[in-house]
């Protein structure tokens, strides 16, 4: 659906499984990393990548496993090989916590051995006949949270230790002889989660900002190219109105006016730049956090959020060049007194 085409890479808009998050918020899979041009910054908005290799070290968790669920759900929607992960026969149930098909015998045996797991499968049919979006959503509250012990990682997390600021299992809670102070692992999400919301809530203030100031350095380009237009004119003017001899002055004229303009459009260029890749990079943000409140798990919540929110921190400190503090490229004066005394 068009709702989704946000969990593609932002370079090649494709789908791919080893999709990066760079600091600037953008999201884009590992080929077109290695083919942007130059190496080492964001092909989107250009901001550079702190990595040596160019490569950022921190995975989309969020959209890889979107793209992961919507998989199943097309699957689901087309009617292709909906077979019973157990026996075989056709599929009629499907659990988010198994990621498996089901028929009805072996659905009934899978809620029988774990109804005490909160495992809930749902019919075939009913997810056909919802929404991408019911279906992503039926599937978030499922995903458990593990301990980030190594030696654990089958346990399930419950507890967050604010000093290792990690997530643990009772057993290593338990062993843990340095720390107290322990918060409920699922309160420690939805803090992390409302922390993000509210730093987008502030960016999308500062945003008007930053539009304002790119309306300004428009205004400038195209207050830039009239007296680029009007200079020549008026130098065209003058020029014809003197003799043979003084022709090589016209010459100098234009040669000025051309470098001034070029020097001028060079230097909005790069301020036009730098305000894009900015304001790319606030949209990123804010479109990430959405997608987070909307789909992120709380496992992708608790890897995600110390990352984004450093991003988010570095936009929010970032603010535009007031009007008066910008020089004014392109300026004709020099161009104008040395025609007048001409």
């Amino acid at each position: 659906e068009d709702d989704f085409q946000f969990v593609l890479c932002e370079g090649c808009r494709q789908e791919s499984p080893d999709l990066k998050l760079l600091t600037c918020l953008h999201t884009l899979c590992l080929s077109c990393l290695s083919k942007s041009k130059p190496m080492g910054q964001c092909p989107v908005c250009q901001t550079a990548i702190l990595q040596a290799s160019g490569i950022p070290d921190m995975d989309n968790l969020l959209f890889t496993s979107l793209q992961a669920k919507l998989k199943v759900y097309k699957k689901i929607i087309d009617e292709v090989d909906l077979f019973c992960n157990n026996c075989k026969k056709a599929g009629e149930f499907w659990c988010s916590e198994c990621e498996d098909f089901f028929c009805i015998t072996c659905f009934e045996a899978h809620r029988c051995y774990l109804k005490r797991d909160s495992h809930e499968a749902k019919r075939v049919m009913d997810i056909r006949a919802g929404s991408a979006t019911d279906f992503l959503k039926g599937t978030r509250g499922t995903s458990n949270l593990f301990c980030s012990n190594p030696t654990h990682k089958s346990q399930t997390a419950s507890i967050y230790c604010p000093t290792c600021e990690k997530a643990m299992c009772c057993s290593c809670a338990l062993l843990d002889s340095q720390h107290t102070s322990f918060r409920d692992i699922r309160a420690e999400s939805r803090r992390r989660q409302e922390e993000l919301s509210a730093m987008s809530r502030e960016l999308k203030r500062n945003r008007s900002g930053f539009e304002a100031a790119y309306a300004e350095l428009q205004d400038e380009a195209a207050r830039l190219e009239r007296a680029q237009r009007e200079t020549r004119e008026l130098i065209g003017q003058r020029v014809e109105q003197l003799v043979r001899w003084i022709r090589r002055e016209e010459e100098e004229l234009l040669g000025l006016v051309e470098a001034r303009q070029e020097q001028g459009r060079q230097e909005l260029a790069r301020e036009l730049r730098r305000m894009e890749g900015v304001l790319r990079r606030m949209e990123a943000g804010e479109r990430l956090v959405e997608k987070m409140n909307l789909y992120g798990t709380e496992q992708e919540v608790m890897d995600m959020q110390p990352f984004i929110k450093d991003s988010l921190q570095e936009l929010r400190r970032l603010q535009p060049a007031a009007a008066g503090e910008r020089g004014q490229p392109g300026d004709m004066a020099e161009c104008r007194a040395r025609l007048q005394a001409l």
